[in-house]
């Protein structure tokens, strides 16, 4: 694979995922028990939100660092005060806090991408 494959191929990965209305209601219905919490000047938060916009995902963003009913959520439920976390709830199952910016792009990649 040449140089141009390999530059044409990352600017593809890059590119933001492309969906019918239909699937964007599928997803966007999955996405409903999910929650972000982050700080905002955070790299790791920053990283994580570049793959939201990219998969075109409506996730709730929760400022840990402003508010402070997100950061005693984020210390009590999900067990640190760390950011980037993603809370996961599904109906039928526990309450799910994913921790570490790899960790969460790798799930949401899995789930929607």
């Amino acid at each position: 694979m040449g140089l141009a494959d390999k530059l044409s191929a990352r600017l593809r990965w890059r590119a933001q995922r492309q969906r019918s209305p239909e699937e964007q209601q599928q997803v966007d219905s999955a996405t409903r028990g999910l929650a972000l919490y982050q700080f905002p000047y955070c790299p790791y938060c920053v990283k994580v939100g570049r793959t939201v916009r990219r998969l075109q995902l409506h996730i709730e963003l929760r400022d840990a660092t402003n508010n402070p009913a997100h950061q005693q959520a984020l210390r009590l439920e999900g067990g640190k005060l760390q950011t980037p976390c993603l809370r996961i709830e599904q109906a039928g199952s526990e309450t799910q806090w994913l921790y570490e910016s790899a960790d969460i792009i790798r799930y949401l990649e899995q789930r929607f991408g």
